[in-house]
């Protein structure tokens, strides 16, 4: 995958390889940054003989539409991989720490109490723990939370969303990522 950022180095996503080859091939790359993922060939030239290639780096950044200012404004996307993620794997009740498919979410105020279906009230809880809070709040379930849930940043939504970040593309994330969360510990 490479990493795309706006042309003010913002990120806005993820691109499969040939996404980016793409945006080479139109001229939306303003800069790029980073080690060469891939290199395409193409045809042989008429006029000069030479083969034709465009290679990417792992990081670009592409012109266009700002689709991010209008995305910049809102919680990333709460998926239940990426809020596992951001607790790295521990029960926010027992302090276990679990595989995924031991994990589900919990939502601090339950739902049915009026609670949201948001990053501010939701944590990771493995599912004893979740059936043993129930439909109650923490303090009525006498389970104290071991942490507090937050929102991720941009930067490190895009860390949270996928699992084969190249290591220029990790250091240009983390670089970005505020000292306070999880994922520098």
């Amino acid at each position: 995958m490479i990493l795309e950022l706006d042309t003010a180095g913002s990120p806005r996503g993820w691109l499969a390889v040939e996404e980016a080859i793409t945006c080479h091939a139109r001229g939306q790359v303003a800069w790029s940054i980073g080690d060469t993922v891939r290199t395409f060939h193409g045809g042989l030239s008429r006029l000069t003989g030479f083969r034709s290639q465009l290679s990417t780096a792992s990081i670009i950044a592409t012109r266009g539409l700002p689709a991010l200012a209008r995305s910049a404004r809102r919680e990333p996307a709460l998926l239940n991989a990426a809020l596992f993620a951001r607790d790295r794997h521990v029960c926010a009740y027992c302090g276990g720490r679990f595989r995924e498919r031991e994990l589900s979410r919990d939502h601090v105020v339950p739902l049915s109490r009026g609670g949201a279906d948001r990053w501010m009230n939701v944590v990771t809880a493995c599912r004893a723990c979740n059936s043993r809070k129930d439909n109650r709040s923490p303090e009525a379930a006498h389970m104290p939370l071991l942490y507090l849930p937050y929102v991720p940043t941009r930067h490190e939504h895009l860390i949270l969303q996928n699992r084969r970040i190249l290591a220029d593309q990790m250091e240009y994330l983390m670089a970005r990522v505020p000292r306070h969360s999880r994922l520098h510990g």
